[in-house]
This record gives C-alpha cells, sequence and structure tokens, in this order.
C-alpha cells in the first residue's frame, strides 16, 4: 500500500448540520484529493448509545442522509469510498486483538465517554468503555494516516496512536501512527446559545434547511441579554451570532464592520442576524443543489455496497498482516498439521 488513506465518518443518528461542517467535514473535503479516503458509517458505535430495535430500524435511513449530507458539502463520490461498519465482519476480531494493547484505566480518563453516558441518560455499558478501541479497529483496519475528528474524539484517535504503537513495538510494525486533524471550530454552539449544536437539543442549523427555515432559526439566535436596545453598546465576545458571523461569513470587512458598530450601539440585532442568515444561505445554497443531484433512487444504496466490499477486502488484508505479525496465524496450521499426521 502506498497511498496515505483518510479514515472518518459518522454514526447513523440523523442529519448532517453546521457543527459537523466545522468540526470534520469542512476537513473531508480538503482533503479528499490527497488522500485515499474511506468513510465510515458508524452504527455499531450507535449502539453504545442508541440500541433500541426503533433506533436501529432507523440505520438505513440515517445512513443514506449522512452520505447525503457529505456529498451536498463537497466530497466527490468518485474521490472516496463510503462503508457500513456492521457490514465488516473482520472489525470484531481486529477489535479483540486491540483490546489488550489498553487498559481500563485508560479508558476512564477519557471525559468525553462519561459526558456521552449522562447525556444518553445511562449507567456505562461495557461497549461505551470500550468505544476508542473499536474507533481504533476503525482507523487501523485500513491503515488510516489522517483522522479528521471533532472535540470529542480527539482523545479517542490519542487513543489509536497509543495502540498502533504498542502493536508495531510487541509484534512488527504493521500500522501507521494516524494523524489527528482538528476542526476549524472546535465546537459549535447551538442556536440556543447555551450548549453545542446538537440534533437531540432542537438547536442546530442543517444543511438541507431551506432558506426560510435558516432566516428563521437565526433570527431566534440569542445574542447579548445585557443589549435592551439597538442603541446600547453590546458585547461581541461570546454572543454566538457573531460566533456564526466569524465561523460562516467570508466577508470579513462586513463582519468587522458590524462588530464595531455592535460595540457602539450603532446596529441593531436584527440587522446583524439577517447578515448572518444571508451568509449562512448563500453557503448551504450550492449544497443543497448538489443534494437535490445525487438524491435519487438507489444511488446512495450502490455507494455503500460497493464501498462496504472494498472495505471489507482491505479490512482481510489488515487482519491477515496482524494475524501473521502476532503468530496467531501460525497456531491453527501447526495444530491442523500435528492432527493430520495422526490421521496418517
Amino acid at each position: 500500500m502506498t497511498a496515505k488513506r483518510m479514515l472518518t465518518g459518522d454514526r447513523p443518528t440523523g442529519r448532517i448540520h453546521l457543527g459537523h461542517l466545522v468540526g470534520t467535514i469542512n476537513n473531508r473535503v480538503r482533503y479528499q484529493h490527497e488522500y485515499e479516503s474511506f468513510f465510515i458509517i458508524a452504527d455499531l458505535h450507535m449502539l453504545t448509545t442508541r440500541n433500541r430495535p426503533t433506533d436501529i430500524r432507523e440505520i438505513d435511513t440515517n445512513a443514506r442522509e449522512l452520505v447525503l449530507g457529505n456529498l451536498a458539502a463537497g466530497i466527490e463520490p468518485e474521490k472516496v469510498t463510503f462503508y457500513l461498519q456492521s457490514g465488516i465482519e473482520e472489525i470484531h476480531e481486529i477489535y479483540t486483538l486491540l483490546q489488550s494493547l489498553v487498559t481500563v484505566s485508560r479508558l476512564e480518563r477519557i471525559p468525553s465517554l462519561k459526558d456521552m453516558a449522562r447525556d444518553a441518560g445511562i449507567e456505562m455499558p461495557f461497549n461505551l468503555l470500550g468505544y476508542p478501541v473499536l474507533q481504533a479497529a476503525d482507523i487501523l483496519c485500513v491503515r488510516g494516516n489522517i483522522v479528521p475528528v471533532g472535540k470529542d474524539n480527539a482523545a479517542h484517535v490519542e487513543v489509536t496512536r497509543e495502540i498502533a504503537r504498542r502493536f508495531n513495538s510487541l509484534y512488527e510494525p504493521v500500522f501507521p501512527v494516524p494523524e489527528l486533524i482538528k476542526g476549524d471550530v472546535e465546537i459549535l454552539v447551538g442556536t440556543d446559545g447555551t450548549a453545542k449544536m446538537s440534533k437531540s437539543l432542537d438547536n442546530a442549523i442543517f444543511l438541507n434547511d431551506s432558506p426560510d427555515d435558516v432566516r428563521r432559526k437565526v433570527m431566534r439566535m440569542y445574542t447579548d441579554p445585557n443589549r435592551v436596545r439597538a442603541d446600547v453598546p453590546g458585547r461581541v465576545e461570546g454572543n454566538p451570532v457573531f460566533t456564526y458571523h466569524d465561523a460562516f461569513n467570508p466577508d470579513r470587512v462586513e463582519v468587522e464592520s458590524l462588530k464595531t458598530r455592535y460595540r457602539e450601539g450603532s446596529v441593531g440585532d436584527v440587522e446583524v442576524k439577517e447578515k448572518l442568515a444571508t451568509a449562512l444561505n448563500r453557503i448551504l445554497e450550492p449544497m443543497r443543489e448538489r443534494r437535490a443531484r445525487y438524491d435519487r433512487p438507489g444511488y446512495v444504496e450502490c455507494l455503500i455496497e460497493d464501498g462496504t466490499r472494498r472495505t471489507r477486502q482491505e479490512t482481510k488484508e489488515t487482519l491477515h498482516a496482524m494475524r501473521k505479525a502476532t503468530g496467531l496465524s501460525g497456531v491453527w496450521n501447526r495444530i491442523h498439521r500435528k492432527a493430520g499426521s495422526l490421521d496418517s
């Protein structure tokens, strides 16, 4: 294998929103021409917090939505391999082989796991504690070199790096040590201004929202709670509307002018929000057009099916290399030869 690879992806839990865009997807678009790219639909990871039959029945629809969201954002289908995690049977053995290379205490120090359990209203299950190890299996099964992730998963990638180094040192070099690629914005606050953007909190702007939906959500956004009139000087720092202007409005002259006027008390919240809605819709309109182009019966499903087949073959080759490096492949062969010699 000579081409360097990118591994990234999402759990199939719903639509893609602006937080995903600045967290990981912009980097996916940037690097898709430099790296051979594998995008995982992580349905096994979804089971850590959402494993009811009703959740599982929604995977098909949500997987399709994930792929469409990435294509809308600028991912070129001929440049990437989309695949369904649960369609890679060999991932379970790779996961098992990696489990002995990390301790429980190391995993318990990862704060995002506790956050996930708390947000789901559950006690920490075994599979959630092992989430970073399964994620390591995902990254290493295609021998990924870079991993664009959001802040929540940064610690997981560090676990992958540790596991890769330990495997290579204990046995023989099989894996590259993957590099973490951070997002444009570590955490994007939701439209409510109190928590990160999330589908479940109803504070998200989605990539396929209509222009009217975007404008409506922006006009409801929180600003400076101490500013009761447009002529009162306002606070820009920590103001969600200006956070969005910084992240999404490419007209820097306009943004700086709005900030100056806001601090002076010479511009109202309505104008600031109107200009933000315009900037967001300018970004999202080509995404809506690309989505419409790819949103046709069977197209996304074919991408997932073909990609899963290809990824499974890559994973088989990785597992063969792991079994050879550890010596496990020789155990059965020796037993089989001795058993055969007795029969003869």
